[in-house]
């Protein structure tokens, strides 16, 4: 019963989108091809392998304690396998380097490998997944405020080699997976207070770049994510939004936008058209800043929406990398992990199914209300029905129906940990 009314809800919906001149099974195939890329630490509140008992540094936290976190590998593993049951599409899954499979073995971060990672990359093949990869600078006793821009040479070399490491780790994942990884370089370096040197710091962290980038690989799209601040570190960040937007533009690396980097009144959405004009391809972590980079669980907000439209509106959709990037200790991290998926998925659809050409001429014609009228009325054309089918299609549960199965698996699988 409920599959027939799935499928006549569709039904009405697809007649709706018709009279507007929008294909609905033309939606849900682009759709379907958009891979997400799933942040791995949304199960363990980014504690990772190597330390997991240590606490967070490097300006991040994760929020509450919530009962039933990933403890070790074959925990993070199941949880994401589980995840993809409850949520439609293909999709990647991204590691720091912190998530190696060292076997209880003290792995320092300038000595890993991918036969660390080679277990994951067997993982990601028998569940059908591709993998991107990060590098890790904070939480380990040489993160401290600075990294790759540290006065210290032995620290900074320390740094460059990890970062050339994960760099490889990565094409190894791309290679044996036939799709290249995005390997992302995010630092925490910066100052609590005000800096006299900030030409030092920032030539420093160029000079480590152009060290770590000497090489190419072939297997690997290197990405450079810039920020405003970290907690702790409020007064000065040397990877700005200029000095990676620069080096990014200049040495041919995409670069990263994260959602909660930006000052509160910037979003992120309008940095896209700007950054696709002059780079052929960039990459994105969507995330929920409430204030500041809070990291809270995406939910279907303007912001997201909106991001979403640029993407879409300006044909960019195999032109942009998207992951998430939140971890939300304070609820159910599954649940936390599908809701954000799925709002993602949401405002793609959205944006899909928005009447953009007919928006387009009445911007081309100055019809300024009608513009407003019809972009407010697509608000609530019947888009969730369409997501619902696609969910459908995808045999995972339809509408709140997950809600069922993320409360089975936390008590018999999250609860006992």
């Amino acid at each position: 019963m409920k599959q027939e009314r799935i499928n006549r809800n569709y039904e009405i919906a697809r007649e709706r989108f018709a009279e507007l001149g929008i294909d609905t099974e033309a939606a849900i195939s682009a759709l379907q091809k958009l891979s997400l890329s799933l942040h791995c630490w949304q199960t363990d509140d980014v504690s990772g392998f190597e330390n997991p008992d240590g606490s967070l540094s490097g300006g991040i936290q994760a929020t509450g304690n919530y009962p039933g976190k990933a403890r070790n590998i074959d925990e993070v593993r199941a949880d994401i396998e589980k995840v993809n049951t409850l949520i439609p599409g293909n999709h990647r899954l991204s590691l720091h380097a912190i998530y190696g499979d060292f076997k209880g073995k003290k792995v320092d971060r300038n000595e890993i490998e991918p036969e660390h990672f080679q277990s994951w990359i067997d993982w990601a093949k028998l569940n059908n997944m591709k993998l991107d990869f990060n590098s890790t600078s904070f939480s380990h006793s040489k993160s401290g405020n600075l990294s790759l821009s540290n006065r210290d040479k032995g620290i900074r070399d320390f740094w460059i080699e990890h970062t050339i490491r994960s760099r490889r780790i990565a094409d190894e994942m791309g290679r044996q997976l036939k799709s290249k990884a995005c390997h992302n370089l995010w630092i925490h370096d910066g100052s609590k207070d005000i800096t006299v040197d900030r030409y030092l710091y920032r030539s420093l962290l160029k000079d480590s770049l152009d060290k770590i980038f000497e090489n190419k690989f072939a297997n690997v799209k290197d990405a450079v994510e810039c920020k405003l601040f970290g907690t702790g570190l409020e007064s000065f960040t040397v990877g700005s939004h200029e000095f990676y937007m620069g080096y990014a533009m200049k040495n041919g690396l995409m670069a990263t936008l994260d959602m909660g980097h930006f000052h509160p009144t910037e979003e992120t959405y309008d940095k896209i058209s700007s950054l696709l004009l002059f780079s052929p391809e960039i990459m994105l972590h969507v995330s929920r800043p409430v204030r500041w980079d809070s990291d809270h669980v995406v939910i279907l907000n303007d912001s997201v929406q909106m991001l979403a439209q640029e993407i879409i509106w300006a044909n960019a959709l195999e032109r942009v990398n998207v992951g998430l990037d939140y971890f939300d200790a304070s609820i159910n991290r599954i649940g936390a992990y599908v809701i954000g998926i799925r709002a993602t998925q949401k405002a793609f659809l959205q944006a899909l199914l928005t009447p953009i050409k007919k928006l387009r001429e009445y911007e081309a014609s100055e019809q300024g209300f009608e513009r407003l009228a019809l972009l407010e009325e697509s608000k609530t054309l019947p888009w969730n029905d369409v997501y619902n089918y696609f969910c459908m299609l995808n045999n995972v549960p339809v509408a709140e129906d997950y809600i069922t199965e993320v409360e089975k698996y936390e008590k018999e699988v999250t609860s006992k940990r």
